[in-house]
């Protein structure tokens, strides 16, 4: 081998070292860019205000604090750290401080997206997974927990693969991913259910021997990551918490992000889908029965759970990668193994620059830009003016509970719906949308309320014009408020 060729390959594989950083850095400022695109969920109010609410009493929720319909109701938080993380931001940057954070998280998953498929698949392939998988979760690319989980779900996922693809069992170094993804959100409890899928997939080709040694490892390794997911200021009842939201019935077709997936008109999730069939058909793909499983399973959440499809699209990638590399294996140079310090201070010096231009463009970009919120989500006016009147017993929208939590107003409902239940939420749903007249009033009655704001267009805000009793005090093109008729007062003239 030439001297000349020889240095060509280091050179590669420096360059390959920083791909994954390179990745990273441009989703970071992709999304810094469109960073109002985050703050479209008004869940991301009330998690700011609980991680508030933590760092002043120096204490976590077991109850609720928020609401009037549920006040001292056992309710405990499965992302406080997250929270925490939210609230400083916001503390110390306003809106500017969880975009960053957000995007942050974003670029972290890319990165350690592209790092784990480099391992199998070639740079462009790698790049583009990692660029499919974020165009379609854009639709739940929120400043929100979740977002913040993300990194480690794909880090945890990438240790479980790499271990099957390795027939051995992951290392327990690996399992305070779990105590972190645990502390972050409850969605950790999909990081547990996917240690048995890989178990088998480890020990499918070994000898029956072999298999019963392994399997045993693999056991008492999900154990220990059950055990991990417990080390937390909850502990056990972190678990009970995670799953409550999965016994929500019938209210999980009805709030949207929960909602199955709808193919009325061509979606990137059914082209990814379509895809998929594509490559497998192409390639010629031959898979083992537990990854067929796997992938199976990954679609399944997606179709069932539009908020899944992220999952999907980060994690069927790495299970296809080792099947996908094998058909075109990538070329064994040996770079980095024989690679020294000052090869490795170059890289190091690379991945550091690339870091402070991220950093100096942020600075730059947030000195003439101001970060807010969604309009529609932040009736702003319409809460002023029920502050000024001292409403107390609010029937409010679902998107409005996470701005009047921020507000310090005790609400009806809000995201927190496996505090409130099914029979509760579905029947404030029903009443919203007036499937039944009986259920709305049945519910203004039943709660003593005096005041409501809801969406401007719901048709319980045209319906409550006509109700006997109820008066329209505001209206804005965000939200309407109305009050009972004996306490409208001095009336303040409703927009058009």
């Amino acid at each position: 081998m030439s001297l000349s060729f020889t240095n060509s390959i280091t050179v590669q594989g420096r360059a390959r070292a920083l791909v994954p950083l390179c990745v990273g850095a441009g989703a970071y400022l992709f999304f810094l860019t469109i960073g109002d695109t985050l703050l479209q969920d008004s869940d991301s109010f009330w998690q700011i205000k609980i991680g508030q609410w933590i760092l002043d009493h120096h204490a976590l929720p077991y109850i609720d604090i928020y609401s009037f319909t549920r006040t001292g109701e056992p309710w405990i938080s499965t992302s406080w750290l997250s929270q925490i993380l939210y609230a400083v931001s916001y503390a110390h940057f306003d809106w500017a401080g969880p975009v960053i954070l957000t995007a942050l998280a974003i670029a972290a998953s890319a990165a350690i997206f592209v790092h784990l498929l480099d391992a199998h698949l070639e740079i462009p392939r790698s790049v583009l997974f990692a660029m499919l998988a974020v165009l379609l979760s854009l639709h739940h690319i929120l400043a929100r927990p979740h977002i913040l989980a993300l990194p480690v779900m794909i880090a945890w996922v990438g240790v479980l693969m790499d271990a099957a693809d390795r027939k051995v069992t992951p290392s327990w170094v690996w399992l305070p991913l779990m105590s972190l993804w645990a502390n972050l959100h409850g969605g950790f409890v999909l990081g547990l259910a996917l240690i048995g899928p890989m178990a088998l997939e480890a020990i499918w080709t070994l000898d029956s021997g072999k298999q019963v040694r392994l399997l045993s490892r693999w056991f008492v390794f999900g154990v220990a990551a059950m055990a991990s997911a417990c080390v937390t200021p909850y502990g056990w009842r972190t678990l009970l918490g995670a799953t409550n939201i999965l016994n929500l019935g019938e209210l999980l077709s009805v709030i949207s992000e929960w909602m199955p997936a709808n193919f009325a008109s061509l979606s990137a999730f059914e082209g990814a889908i379509l895809g998929l069939i594509a490559i497998g058909l192409f390639r010629g793909l031959t898979l083992s029965p537990p990854r067929i499983l796997l992938i199976l399973l990954f679609t399944w959440m997606g179709l069932t759970h539009v908020r899944s499809i992220e999952a999907f699209a980060f994690l069927v990638p790495l299970v296809l990668a080792k099947p996908l590399g094998e058909k075109s294996p990538l070329p064994q140079t040996g770079a980095q193994a024989t690679e020294g310090w000052p090869a490795r201070y170059v890289t190091m010096t690379g991945a550091l620059m690339i870091a402070a231009a991220a950093w100096t463009s942020t600075s730059i970009y947030m000195s003439h830009h101001r970060f807010t919120f969604t309009m529609d989500q932040t009736p702003v006016a319409a809460v002023d003016l029920l502050q000024q009147r001292k409403a107390q017993r609010i029937f409010n929208a679902y998107q409005f509970g996470g701005y009047l939590i921020s507000r310090d107003i005790p609400v009806f409902v809000d995201g927190r719906a496996e505090l409130y239940g099914e029979k509760f939420v579905m029947d404030f749903f029903k009443a919203i949308e007036v499937k039944k007249l009986d259920n709305l009033t049945r519910l203004l009655e039943e709660y003593k309320i005096d005041a409501t704001l809801l969406v401007a267009d719901s048709p319980a805000a045209q319906v409550l014009d006509h109700i006997k009793g109820w008066k329209r005090l505001y209206g804005d093109d965000i939200a309407v408020i109305h009050v009972r008729d004996g306490e409208a007062g001095a009336e303040t003239p409703a927009k058009p």
